[in-house]
């Protein structure tokens, strides 16, 4: 396992022996617990994070419109403001690695609860073993990228002031079910939820809850007695566009567009983007530089990313270059992107700052492309910012958005859309 990061926190090692399923081990009260009102329960956010997936491999991190899956959920939780900790579970160093960036604590859950047949609740036991300080477990799936803090603050007071035992998501759903028949089987079909003879429309049928997946709240009573749902128990209604579940490959690139339109991206409002400031080398290109025989640079770009500059030009967004290099200026004209550019720069912060001012915006409105280190400061302020596949580890840990592409294949363009998916959010909440 890799060394802790300062300030983070990790449990573990996990005991051995798996947990019965039927009757788990006998757990220890909290401190405090019982003894009337000396301070609010321990309510803890736990994200299950398995690295054996076997439908997606390492599911839980790969990255969904440019963030890390976990990441989704996660930033829900801790900006929720209702948990007193936050923790993933998890038996994989790259996963534990991800948990930290965005903030949360790490239980090292053990062999034993990291099984293909191991339960959630064998998990969610193991974490309370080393956790008596919680009452009560919020059980979030990491594959619910649309969950919103607002739908987690509600099932919070639920617990905490209307006095619930445990709280699960759900969905609405307007589907008509039918009874199955077996292969070799002599029956028909009955229906199960409608008179066929008089068929509702939809909006004439109130539709039927189904579990989401999104989350599951239990008081710690309630596992104590080998339950996530039970007691004084109720359901908190999803909106249907934020019930997004994510099991197999195909609802990937689906989910993706859900989590553009109606996923959560920060207790930051978000702006509309009006400059986009992009490093030249390892981002514009592929940070290759080939010399002629005559001493002449030579650099290539792709195609795509021109017409990007293009669209985005043409939407009212200013597009400027950077290159800490001294690019030779007969090169960029050959170009004819027809941006402002700015090269030899040893201070690229200086001069997004100085283009800021001169432009009259706040750096929500600046977008930032960056694929080096010298970019982490300009990542770090702008309202949006996105690295290529290929750039170092410390510009990815400093952004929002890592493209799918490497810098000089089509990494601008990919931003460039990303861009005006999350504008269209911000002209749509505007009319609200």
């Amino acid at each position: 396992m890799d060394a802790l990061e300062k300030g983070a926190a990790t449990s573990g090692p996990a005991p051995r022996g798996r947990p019965s399923r039927g009757r788990p081990p006998k757990l220890q009260r909290s401190r405090g617990a019982g003894r009337g009102l000396e301070k609010p329960p321990h309510l803890a956010a736990l994200v299950l994070a398995r690295g054996g997936s076997k439908g997606i491999p390492l599911k839980n991190i790969k990255r969904l419109a440019g963030v890390p899956l976990i990441g989704w959920v996660l930033r829900a939780a801790l900006d929720a403001g209702v948990f007193q900790s936050v923790w993933v579970s998890t038996d994989h160093d790259e996963i534990e690695n991800v948990a930290k960036q965005f903030g949360a604590q790490v239980h090292r859950r053990s062999s034993e609860t990291s099984k293909d047949s191991s339960t959630s609740l064998d998990a969610i036991v193991e974490f309370l073993n080393y956790h008596n300080e919680v009452d009560i477990v919020g059980n979030i799936q990491a594959t619910s990228p649309c969950l919103h803090p607002t739908d987690l603050q509600k099932v919070a007071e639920m617990i905490r002031e209307e006095g619930y035992d445990s709280v699960f998501s759900v969905v609405r759903r307007h589907q008509f079910r039918w009874s199955e028949i077996q292969k070799g089987v002599r029956e028909v079909t009955e229906p199960l939820n409608l008179n066929p003879a008089k068929r509702p429309r939809r909006q004439d049928w109130d539709g039927e809850l189904y579990e989401n997946g999104s989350f599951y709240f239990a008081k710690r009573h309630l596992i104590e007695m080998g339950y996530l749902q039970g007691g004084k128990m109720a359901y908190y209604e999803m909106r249907a566009e934020h019930s997004v579940d994510i099991d197999v490959d195909i609802d990937w690139p689906i989910a993706e567009q859900r989590v553009l339109r109606f996923g959560y991206f920060g207790k930051e409002k978000l702006k509309e983007i009006k400059l986009l400031v992009c490093n030249i080398d390892g981002c514009l290109t592929n940070g290759h530089i080939y010399v002629s025989g005559d001493q002449k640079e030579i650099i290539s770009y792709d195609v795509k990313d021109a017409i990007g500059i293009s669209l985005l030009k043409k939407s009212g967004i200013e597009v400027r270059l950077i290159s800490e290099r001294a690019c030779s200026k007969q090169t960029l004209s050959a170009l004819k992107l027809d941006c402002k550019t700015e090269v030899s720069v040893s201070d690229k912060l200086a001069i997004v700052d100085e283009w800021r001012k001169e432009m009259g915006l706040c750096w929500k409105e600046v977008a930032y492309l960056g694929n080096e280190v010298s970019d982490e400061e300009c990542l770090k302020r702008a309202g949006l910012s996105a690295v290529p596949a290929d750039a170092c580890s410390r510009a990815q840990k400093a952004v929002g958005y890592i493209c799918k592409c490497n810098g000089g294949r089509g990494a601008i363009r990919e931003f460039a859309e990303h861009i005006f998916l999350l504008l269209e959010k911000v002209n749509n909440s505007c009319q609200k």
